[in-house]
């Protein structure tokens, strides 16, 4: 008999349709598979992987768009951005996905709101080894004063929870509360000896310096330096009220977040996972700015965004970043050492979670692979080995569940499909 994750708990999953009810593929942006050394097959089984992790029922919707030597080689969706989540009336209205339907990539942001500081230093703004208190005073009390850049880039601040172990969207809704807190607390631990991921807290830090040193905020940085100079049309913190109809509704599935995982969730969050989904969905988040967590754009932009990056900083022949501030953005800082707050080993850039030859997010044998996932299926990733630049979004939101592991299969499928390039 097969084994079925979705008999499991059914109440907490999504009805599935026939693919081809739901599913959008750009195929006219696709290239020929053959001009960037792969063949039809590779392709479709690629597309088969995202097909098998939408039919866990665990995600409402998906999107998936893979380049390769700068190429797209997919773009397509499966699934529905409203009207289907657990619990929800078979009669429900829903709407389909789109290839180019919005989603929000939680804490893949970190990786876009870490190249704005990087952008800073490569300019002599800031300097990443400055204490964060030259640019906030204010921030310089309690054992803080010895906290640079580096330390919050690469989660070694020692502030890696919010003061209170509480999240709010009153509090994420509000930067200048948040900045008041994290100004009082006290470091959990030395700034730069322990490794503990910092989910919300370092985003904030970010957000506020890039304000100071700039005189605008982080959306305008973004929109002004790096989207609008690449033709981007979203990408960005937060959207504008009037589309907030248009991004994929999240919703909790699988089964329920269980001691000690459910308390590992909360002590990184602030709050457990239902509370998370919900938040994230209200107005508030949708439009605010919140630096570690609520880039939203397309599947295709999160691929073009790491393609600038595998590119060295240039994309359609407009220069960003120069390839030095790429390069010390993605070089490994720390090596497969555990993550105190995670309860897992992980190689950390400044600002990126790297791949390794044995442990990696992002397929078998990807050591120089650089990335990001997102609460709490999501991933964006380059591989310069492969020449791939890759985004995964999705609407689902479970914790841990047997049905996950088709999460991780789309990821050893690109990697084993898409072979490394001969040089």
């Amino acid at each position: 008999m097969a084994f079925s994750t979705r008999s499991l708990l059914p109440a907490m999953h999504v009805r599935v349709f026939p693919t081809e009810e739901v599913e959008s593929r750009n195929r006219s942006a696709e290239c020929d598979p053959r001009d960037v050394g792969l063949r039809g097959e590779d392709v479709d089984a690629i597309w088969q992987a995202a097909v098998k992790l939408y039919r866990t029922g665990l995600h409402p919707a998906l999107a998936l768009c893979v380049r390769r030597r700068g190429q797209v080689v997919l773009d397509g969706a499966l699934g529905h951005l409203h009207g289907n989540a657990p619990g929800e009336p078979a009669e429900a209205p829903k709407r389909l996905v789109h290839h180019d339907s919005l989603f929000n990539l939680y804490s893949a942001s970190k990786a876009i709101t870490a190249m704005l500081v990087h952008l800073l230093d490569e300019r002599g703004l800031v300097h990443l080894d400055d204490a964060v208190a030259e640019y906030i005073p204010e921030f310089g009390r309690h054992g803080k004063e010895w906290i640079t850049l580096r330390h919050i880039l690469t989660h070694r601040a020692g502030i890696p929870a919010v003061p209170g172990n509480h999240v709010d969207l009153t509090l994420l809704a509000d930067p200048r509360r948040m900045l008041e807190l994290l100004c009082e607390v006290q470091p959990v631990s030395v700034p730069g000896r322990r490794l503990a991921y910092h989910a919300l807290t370092g985003g904030f830090v970010i957000g506020e310096v890039v304000e100071r040193v700039t005189g605008r905020d982080l959306r305008a940085y973004l929109r002004d330096e790096v989207l609008a100079p690449l033709g981007f049309h979203t990408f960005n913190f937060g959207v504008p009220r009037e589309r907030i109809g248009e991004v994929a509704v999240n919703a909790f599935t699988g089964a329920p977040a269980l001691p000690p995982y459910s308390w590992l969730l909360k002590r990184s969050l602030g709050v457990g996972i239902r509370e998370a989904v919900e938040l994230s969905n209200t107005p508030a988040f949708l439009t605010g700015i919140i630096p570690s967590g609520n880039i939203i754009g397309t599947a295709d932009e999160g691929s073009r965004f790491f393609q600038l990056l595998l590119d060295e900083g240039e994309l359609g022949g407009v220069r960003i970043f120069d390839r030095r501030t790429v390069r010390r953005a993605v070089a490994e800082q720390t090596y497969l050492e555990i993550d105190s707050f995670l309860g897992t080993p992980v190689r950390y850039g400044m600002g990126f979670m790297l791949g390794s030859n044995r442990f990696s997010l992002y397929g078998a044998d990807t050591p120089r692979a650089f990335g990001h996932v997102g609460f709490t299926n999501v991933v964006a990733w380059a591989d310069p080995d492969r020449a791939l630049s890759v985004c995964l979004m999705t609407s689902g939101k479970p914790f841990i569940t047997p049905g996950q592991i088709a999460w991780l299969n789309v990821a050893r499928t690109i990697a084993s499909r898409c072979g490394p390039i001969q040089k």
